[in-house]
């Protein structure tokens, strides 16, 4: 990402135009370098142009002398290399976050899924008949539920007595036995009780009914998912076995399968005494035994398994948020920029690890991608005279061109071909020549235009010389002759005079290609023929020969190296010299030279990926081999690997999923998909939206090369993804579908390239063997055994378990089980050999025919002794749970903090970003639990009371009807909503008053603890965190346990500490390592270590040139090493010690000499975001000339730097941009920078902190700068937003402008109130005018009166009597209607409606008076109207000022100015005074009003109908865009019950008037709009 000043070109090299790259593990950079003259080129052009140890700028001319290492020895620019590195981070992060997460995979395999595109057209009695089907099977399923549901919670809470029962038994036996054994038995009985914790596994029956009706239910649940999205979507049918789904939908509860008895089975378990021999060897023996249990398990051992693991197959899928298990650990593998697809290799890498970047081709940042040869030559040439290395000769140049070429093969080049004549003899133009083109270019013009080099009629033309040839009637280039003919002559000859010359062919060394001139003439005489020739060529006098000869030819002959015709004794054909140019084409290509043969360079040519960034480059070698048009004579590997697909999700080992058997090659080789969720059916979806959507020759695959991910186009027409695998021949590829398995042998054409967004999911065919068996043969499987084997699984839905883990390069071994929903699952291996079709291994034999035995009695006999007892369990590998305190919590409302301070467990509560985050001691949940109670208790006995809530008081708040401890944030206003701070979380919360109560005093505290992460900063320069890192912390930090540490003990909050978090591989991970990984947060800069002085007493605010006498007056430092021994050899340095932060404490500067009130003339200096102008009067101007001179000369050398406490500094001394020293006012302290406010200038910045020292210059000189505020007018919002800053700026910085001083500040250092005039107009005024803030209406007109200043011009005696038009007659406001009393009914007429609670009445009253001023104002409109030209348009448009505008049906009415709505075309916003709607109109359709029609009120109103109001619910339809709490429905429905006779009466007219209507009935309006649910009474 690059900073606002930066251009986007900034990393672009501006000679070649490739981009800068950073070097990798195994791939060489292209680094921006500095010259001495201050140019910036890449490695590469630098390398080309290097001649002999020395450099000519391409820009300057200038000569550079190249250090010892050559153009690598060059300074490197820094500046680029950071914005390149920083936004290659930004592109992983945005990777990583967009990317698409794993999801279900697909059910069926292209093979098996052809479906003809009529398959999809359903008819509508089909859809209709599964609808119906469905929607039955949903019923029934849905009572299915409710009845395992019942058994479920009937099961469980009965296990749940029954285990609570045998506890307590067992507890009293325990009990009973260990009061015998005294003080010894007693850890002995204290373990026994942590053991019955897992009691329910001795209830092997229960939990394997339970267990039973689990999976069952699960199964529903997934089948009614299903279900309900065919519902939704008939088309998804195809996708999924439906007669499975409605077989699962259907089948009945049945309660004979589910054992309800095996609950009241007991364990047999109970506690024996054994005495004998006690006091001989004090050895007790305590054993439970298993007394004859008749507890039969009817379920199979490994359905103790399958609970476990589906339990954890369930939860693999999971995305912890609380955990931190997907931070990656502390060194994350790096991307291999040559190997993309080594990151896609482990699908079970760390979430947060970067994601390799789309490679990004150079080229594709030059201005144009087709460079085309005419870009070469320019239209109006400018006269340019070579110098430099342009002077040199061309045997020279072409060797150092060829050197460079050949010295390092892996350098490459952008070039343009420009002729072709085999792939074996081409010639090509380097982009990065362009620029010495331009300048050949521009001086062949030159010479061309004069006459000294046109031919005479003395020339001869010979073979071999260098003449100008005129190419496309617009440029002249330079060429050679290879031919001559003369007239009535058949063969070449050598030389010819130029009026002889019939034609010749020419070689343009410039650009390849060789052409035929023919010279024709109207009449044979020398002159014509003279002129005809001097069209067409131009000789080249000797002298300008040696000075082109400088330049040396621009087009370089190339070779592909190793490549040979397809047919050796044919040569090249004319296919591949069109496929050639074909796939080159005009566009820049990347040139690799291999090697040189004679006067050719061996290269390979590679086209640029344009499309998209995943795409592989086309090497022009390979593919002219592939289309079999050549071959290689001695191949070469550039080892460049496409982009892979991530491997398939394997199952866990012993984990019972459902799948797919997609395809089988045979029992060891066939593939499976796991069923998931449908999300593969999406991304076939989009795959077939998309890839049918494109045009034949978009995304094409030219040359695809073993292993590159695409998208193949199968049997039936759709698109898949695929992968190649190997190349038949015939322009034909063998693919492997990754999302099934099979394999395909497709035309080339049937090939697209895959976008980078169906990367995201990994392959979904997992490569699976069948566990277990063998061939009966022991070598190949029988056509008889496959068969069978497909018949079982092919295309079926069955149960999978995988035996074990394997690498991803071999077959998964798995188990497959067949069955119904309540069928027994059976072993598909098992059937093959009962078949006789395989046989077991060994292994499994011997497992087979092993009887199970019983299991033997469980036995609890701890050792006596504590140690011993502690070195068995550490022996056995398991953890000893530490006995419980059972004691009652002692309170500690206020968090305590133990001795140790490395390592505390903790859990973080809230997060707001890397430098505050919450955290409370995991060892306080039964204190936090304690507290809350008391809190509860404490609240119930109070009764409610008015409270004046104010900043930072303790109170219990009822939180989601949890009562915790909070503490007020801010201020209660009448809002009566307070911002609570949770004390025992951290984070806020706004609820309302009513749910605070006073906090005891005996309660207050808190256990959660404000945390900032040590030794990191913000990246950027920026004082505050990115979104981005606050984000990311506060996802993974939210609610996870880690460990902490504490740096610095401080009784300031938040408290600096290192955080850590475990990751999934169980490695704790640093917090802040991680941040830093991520390049969210830079490490902070960690002071010099220095030895600490006893004679270091200097403070910060000591004059340096005291502390330069006293350093003179200082004794010499004594060595503790002789002087000899320090010369000779480095002495052991002393244990280093930081020198701990001085505290120092600073005053402020005095405040600054307020003005008088009245007119004053003042410089503006800085404007702050908060809208306070800053500005200094005509004597601070001089006193700050005065001052600034003053500070440099007082000022000689720079104090001494120490570490400070900044907490207690106000006034501080600034070094500024310029070097120079201002007074400054600290304001806060960001990590290394801190944000000072220079108090004579009033500009505020971030500097370093090094720039900032603790003292005060000129004390006794007051601040200059005096902070003002505009009066009478308030900010739009609030607040001043950016574009009132900024126009503010725009109008008063750095200008002399008039300032009436309205009020004074209480306190000196407050804003004065001013009153500011630019060229005698109001900046309050502006401001209004521009909608950045509005008038105060608190404030009354009269108790101020601003005054203009007064006019600065000159009086002119200037008579403007003629120049004046008739004055416009000001009109007053108009006569609103008299209203009723309150309570009184009265008729109305609604003339507009704005909401349905908003609209314009128009009161009818049954006086003959009204009756007579209503005929009367609509005669004196319709006379108005007859004769409205008379009327003169409207001149001053003041605000709500009287006019008569025009309305759509032609005709004037009435209205009142609102506001100006444009500018450009002049637009005024106005308001029908009698029927309330409003309209834009232009000046034109504006006329003055005539004064007698203000004596007649206005006929509409505007009031709020009272009663009801919109719906809290938000509203899916339309709704009205300027009121979106409203819809378009409730409007309609109001305007049809408006429409019958309405009564009105008047509830309130303060602060607005309020009215309730009434209908014919005499009941409220607005009541069916309430039952109807478009609205919700008030």
């Amino acid at each position: 990402m690059m900073d606002k000043g930066d251009s986007p070109s900034a990393a672009i090299c501006k000679l070649c135009g490739n981009a800068f790259k950073l070097p990798e593990d195994k791939t060489d950079g292209n680094l921006p370098r500095i010259l001495a003259c201050g140019h910036i080129f890449c490695t590469n052009c630098l390398a080309s142009i290097e001649c002999e140890g020395a450099i000519r700028c391409p820009d300057c001319e200038f000569w550079a002398t190249l250090p010892e290492g050559g153009v690598n020895g060059l300074q490197e620019e820094s500046r680029i290399i950071g914005l390149i590195y920083t936004a290659e981070m930004n592109q992983i992060k945005s990777l990583r976050c967009n990317g698409p997460k794993v999801c279900q995979k697909n059910r069926t395999s292209p093979r098996a899924s052809t479906i003809s595109n009529s398959d999809f057209v359903k008819q509508p009695a089909d859809i209709e008949k599964i609808e119906k089907t469905v929607d039955e099977s949903l019923v029934q399923a849905a009572e299915n539920l409710a009845q395992l549901e019942n058994i479920y919670e009937a099961l469980t809470a009965d296990l749940a007595e029954q285990v609570k029962r045998e506890r307590t038994r067992l507890e009293m036996e325990l009990t009973q036995a260990s009061n015998k054994a005294v003080h010894m038995i007693q850890k002995w009985k204290d373990t026994q009780l942590n053991q019955l914790k897992k009691m329910e596994t001795h209830f092997p029956s229960g939990r394997a009914v339970v267990s039973h009706v689990q999976e069952r239910i699960k199964a529903l649940e997934i089948a009614m998912q299903m279900a309900r999205e065919i519902r939704r979507v008939p088309f998804l049918e195809q996708y999924c076995i439906l007669d499975k789904v409605l077989e699962t939908l259907q089948t009945p509860v049945d309660h004979k399968a589910i054992d309800l008895k095996c609950i009241a089975e007991g364990t047999g378990m109970s506690c024996v005494f054994q005495s004998d021999n006690v006091s001989q060897c004090l050895t007790l023996s305590l054993k439970m035994e298993a007394c004859g249990s008749n507890a039969v398990i009817k379920q199979p051992a490994g359905n103790h398994q399958s609970d476990d693991s589906i339990k954890s197959s369930s939860r693999k899928h999971v995305k912890y948020r609380n955990g931190f298990s997907n931070l990656p650990s502390s060194k994350p593998d790096k991307w291999e920029p040559e190997s993309p697809g080594a990151s896609r290799s482990s699908p079970q890498g760390t979430h947060l690890a970067p994601k390799p970047a789309p490679r990004i081709s150079s080229f594709s940042d030059l201005g144009s991608p087709d460079v085309i040869i005419e870009e070469f030559f320019d239209d109006n040439p400018e006269p340019v005279t070579p110098t430099g290395p342009e002077m040199a000769n061309i045997e020279w140049r072409t060797q150092r061109r060829r050197k460079c070429h050949l010295r390092d093969k892996k350098f490459t080049h952008w070039v343009v071909v420009t002729h072709v004549v085999n792939p074996s003899h081409f010639y090509v133009r380097y982009v990065a020549e362009k620029k010495e083109s331009e300048v050949l270019s521009r001086k062949i013009n030159e010479l061309c235009v004069g006459e000294g080099c046109q031919f005479t009629l003395g020339d001869t033309m010979e073979r071999g010389s260098m003449i100008f040839v005129k190419w496309k009637d617009v440029v002249w280039c330079r060429a050679t002759v290879v031919e001559v003919f003369q007239k009535s002559c058949v063969k070449a000859v050598k030389a010819c005079p130029v009026t002889q010359l019939a034609s010749l062919r020419v070689f343009f060394p410039d650009y390849g290609f060789t052409k035929s001139i023919t010279i024709q003439s109207e009449k044979e005489a020398a002159e014509s023929l003279l002129k005809a020739v001097n069209n067409h060529l131009r000789k080249v006098a000797e002298s300008v020969s040696v000075e082109l000869n400088n330049f040396a030819p621009q087009a370089v002959r190339c070779s592909l190296k190793d490549l040979v015709p397809y047919n050796l004794t044919e040569g090249w054909s004319e296919e591949a010299k069109a496929e050639f140019c074909c796939v080159v084409g005009s566009a820049a290509v990347e040139m690799r030279p291999l090697g040189q043969d004679k006067d050719s360079l061996l290269v390979d040519l590679r086209k640029a990926p344009m499309e998209q960034s995943t795409d592989v480059p086309i090497s022009v070698r390979e593919y002219l081999v592939f289309i079999e048009v050549a071959r290689f004579y001695s191949p070469v590997t550039l080892g460049r690997k496409p982009l892979m697909y991530y491997p398939p999700v394997y199952p866990e080992a012993s984990a019972e999923l459902d799948a797919v058997v997609s395809h089988i090659n045979s029992l060891s080789d066939f593939y499976i998909q796991l069923v998931d969720n449908m999300e593969s059916l999406l991304l076939s979806a989009k795959l077939q939206d998309y890839y049918s959507a494109l045009k034949d020759d978009e995304f094409r695959v030219y040359c695809p090369v073993i292993g590159q991910a695409c998208v193949a186009r199968f049997e039936d027409k759709l698109w898949y993804r695929a992968q190649v695998i190997s190349h038949p021949g015939g322009r034909k590829v063998e693919v492997r579908y990754v999302d099934f398995g099979n394999k395909q042998v497709l035309s080339v054409s049937d090939l697209r390239k895959i976008k980078d967004e169906f990367f995201a999911l990994p392959a979904m065919a997992v490569h699976c063997c069948l566990a277990d068996v063998t061939p009966l043969d022991g070598e190949s499987w029988s056509e008889a055994c496959t068969k069978r084997f497909i018949s079982l699984a092919h295309q079926q839905l069955v149960t999978v378990k995988a035996k074990g883990k394997v690498p991803k390069t071999e077959p998964l071994p798995l188990g497959v089980f067949v069955g119904g929903v309540n069928e027994p699952k059976t072993s598909i291996a098992e059937l093959l050999a009962n078949e006789n079709l395989v046989c077991f291994k060994e292994s499994k034999q011997r497992t087979k025919n092993k009887k199970p035995s019983r299991p033997d009695s469980t036995v609890w006999d701890p050792p006596l002794e504590p140690g011993a007892a502690a070195a068995k369990a550490e022996a056995s590998g398991h953890v000893t749970v530490e006995e419980q305190n059972n004691d009652p919590v002692e309170l500690q409302p206020q968090l305590k903090l133990p001795d140790q301070r490395k390592d505390l467990k903790v859990m973080v509560t809230h997060v707001n970003s890397p430098s505050s985050f919450y955290v409370r001691l995991t060892n306080s949940d039964r204190q936090l639990k304690r507290i809350c109670e008391l809190v509860k208790q404490e609240c119930a006995l109070m009764e409610p009371q008015e409270v004046v809530w104010k900043a930072d008081m303790y109170c219990a708040a009822n939180i989601n009807g949890v009562w915790e401890r909070g503490r007020i944030c801010s201020d209660v206003t009448s809002s009566n909503t307070a911002e609570v701070r949770r004390c025992d979380h951290g984070n806020k919360v706004k609820i309302h008053v009513s749910n605070l109560y006073p906090l005891p005093s005996s309660l207050i505290g808190s256990l959660a603890m404000e945390c900032t992460l040590n030794d990191i900063r913000p990246t950027g320069g920026r004082s505050t965190w990115t979104d981005t890192a606050c984000d990311l912390i506060s996802y993974y930090l939210t609610g996870a346990s880690a460990l902490m540490t504490i740096k610095e003990e401080a009784d300031e909050h938040p408290l600096p500490v290192t955080l850590s978090c475990s990751n999934r591989m169980g490695e704790y991970i640093s917090i802040a390592d991680f941040l830093v990984d991520e390049g969210l947060a830079f490490r902070e800069r960690k002071p010099k270590v220095q030895k600490p002085k006893e004679t270091d007493t200097q403070t910060p605010a000591t004059d340096p040139e005291s502390c330069e006498k006293e350093r003179s007056n200082s004794p010499p430092p004594v060595s503790p090493f002789p002087p000899t021994q320090a010369a000779s050899t480095p002495p052991k340095p002393f244990p280093r010690s930081i020198v701990t932060a001085e505290k120092v404490k600073t005053s402020m500067y005095n405040p600054p000499e307020l003005p008088c009130p009245g007119h004053i003339l003042i410089n503006v200096s800085a404007i702050g975001d908060d809208g306070v102008i800053y500005a200094r009067t005509q004597s601070a101007e001089y006193q700050l000339e005065q001052l600034k001179e003053g500070i440099q000369k007082s000022i000689k050398t720079l104090p001494r730097q120490k570490p400070y406490t900044w907490k207690s500094v106000q006034g501080c001394a600034v070094i500024g941009p310029d070097m120079l020293w201002y007074r400054g006012q600290l304001l806060e302290l960001l990590g290394g920078h801190v944000k000072v406010q220079y108090v004579d200038y009033g500009l505020v910045e971030n500097i370093p902190v090094v720039h900032v020292y603790p003292m005060l210059l000129c004390v006794e000189v007051p601040q200059l700068c005096i902070p003002c505020q505009l009066f009478g007018i308030n900010p739009v919002g609030g607040k001043w937003q950016r574009d009132g800053v900024a126009l503010m700026r725009e109008v008063l910085l750095n200008r002399s402008v008039d300032m009436q001083v309205v009020a004074l500040p209480a306190e000196p250092r407050g804003a004065v109130t001013v009153e500011i005039f630019l060229d005698g107009m109001s900046l309050s005024r502006i401001l209004c005018h521009n909608e950045h803030a509005s008038m105060d209406g608190a404030l009354s007109k009269k108790s101020l009166v601003v005054t203009p200043p007064a006019s600065l011009l000159d009086v002119w005696d200037i008579s403007t009597e003629s120049l004046m038009g008739p004055e416009e007659p000001v009109l007053g406001s108009f006569v609103s209607p008299n209203l009723p009393l309150e309570g009184e009914h009265f008729e109305v007429r609604v003339t507009h409606l704005w909401t349905p609670n908003e609209m314009f009445l128009w009161p009818l009253k049954d006086t003959a008076d009204s009756e007579m001023m209503d005929d009367s104002l609509d005669e004196a409109l319709t006379r108005i109207n007859a004769d409205i030209t008379s009327l003169p348009r409207l001149t001053s448009f003041p605000y709500g000022g009287p006019c008569l505008a025009e309305y759509s049906d032609g005709k004037y009415y009435r209205a009142r100015l609102m506001k100006f709505t444009s500018i450009e075309p002049l637009m005024i916003l106005v308001q029908h005074v009698d029927f309330g709607s409003d309209d834009s109109l232009p000046t034109s359709k504006l006329r003055q009003m005539p004064p007698e029609l203000l004596l007649f009120p206005t006929r509409a109103i505007k009031v709020k109908v009272a009663g009801f109001k919109a719906p809290s619910v938000e509203w899916h339809g339309d709704v009205l865009p300027y009121c979106p709490v409203w819809s378009v429905k409730a409007v309609m429905e109001m305007t049809d019950l408006l429409h019958n006779n309405i009564t009105a009466t008047v509830i309130s007219r303060e602060p607005e008037l309020k009215v309730q209507l009434f209908n014919e009935d005499r009941e409220l309006v607005h009541l069916p709009l309430v039952n109807s649910g478009l609205a919700e009474l008030d």
